[in-house]
């Protein structure tokens, strides 16, 4: 379309029609389908539906029926699953499905029951399973897959059921409010880097992996995630606050560099989300982006933090 003509050009004179009205030009299209559809091209109604459905049942899962959780992180870490595996078929490789998702099963079920040395035994037997199972189809189809079944098997369900040793009691009962303080750091990190990234942000952080990603954001990431946990920690689990800057603040880090993680491997894929199955949020995925990573690592922070108290 051309670009709108110089005002002089555009009145009629007195002895013509009057000229139609002029067609809209593609900035306000955009802008008109950005207004329907949310921040970029997101269904905001849906989104924040999903997203507080989501919270519901978290806490549902953690406070009001505690064996519901481990079937929760079973779905997630499924659904991953079959979102990786359908996403990396592109690169022509061909995971296989079914022993992946039995070994999702069975890491969480293990970690869930045994912790630590059982969860690396049901990561062992899914990698063998999965790689016994891409043998019928030869030798070559295993050279093939083995890179990409063992990052699915690791970066999915081995990372996600570190969520099932925090729940774990201990002698004070203390599992669901850890796993409460890990997603909520996780929840303020991005909470603040989206606020100080839109007030705040100038300096773009990795353009070419997430372009909306700030310097400023990040610093509002970190700052949130731990004065928020400083009194996370302090009022749910009696641990000092200087212990809850460090906690929060390692988590904001990690979360953010889970994130960046993702975009680059859907950059890398080509995809904008790894699938539809959250409306307005993208794929399971894309709400795990930041937990894999921030899971296992509050697991440990806990673990030292115990050890010092």
């Amino acid at each position: 379309m051309s670009r709108p003509q110089h005002l002089g050009d555009i009145i009629p004179e007195p002895e013509q029609p009057e000229p139609e009205p002029a067609k809209r030009g593609p900035g306000r299209r955009r802008a008109s389908k950005q207004g329907k559809g949310g921040r970029a091209g997101r269904n905001l109604p849906a989104a924040i539906a999903v997203g507080v459905a989501l919270i519901l049942l978290v806490l549902a899962s953690l406070l009001i029926w505690p064996p519901a959780f481990p079937g929760l992180i079973a779905v997630a870490a499924g659904a991953g699953v079959w979102e990786m595996t359908r996403a990396l078929k592109v690169t022509g490789a061909d995971p296989p499905l079914i022993p992946l998702l039995g070994g999702a099963l069975l890491m969480v079920g293990l970690a869930w029951h045994d912790g630590t040395d059982s969860l690396l035994v049901g990561l062992a037997v899914t990698v063998v399973a999965s790689l016994l199972w891409r043998l019928a189809d030869g030798p070559r189809a295993v050279r093939r897959d083995l890179t990409p079944t063992l990052m699915i098997a690791v970066y999915v369900p081995f990372l996600l059921s570190f969520a099932m040793m925090l729940q774990l009691p201990d002698a004070e009962g203390d599992g669901r409010w850890r796993v409460l303080c890990t997603l909520f750091a996780i929840v303020l990190s991005d909470t603040g880097g989206y606020v100080a990234g839109v007030f705040l942000g100038k300096h773009k952080m990795a353009p070419s992996i997430s372009p909306g990603k700030t310097w400023e954001g990040f610093a509002g990431s970190i700052c949130a995630a731990a004065l928020g946990s400083a009194l996370l920690l302090y009022f749910l689990l009696d641990i000092p606050s200087y212990w809850g800057l460090l906690f929060g603040a390692v988590l904001s880090v990690v979360a953010v560099v889970g994130d960046l993680a993702e975009s680059m491997l859907k950059r890398d894929l080509g995809r904008k989300d790894m699938s539809n199955l959250l409306p307005g949020h993208g794929g399971v995925m894309d709400r795990l982006d930041s937990i894999l990573f921030a899971v296992p690592t509050a697991y440990l922070l806990f673990a030292v933090i115990a050890n010092q108290l």
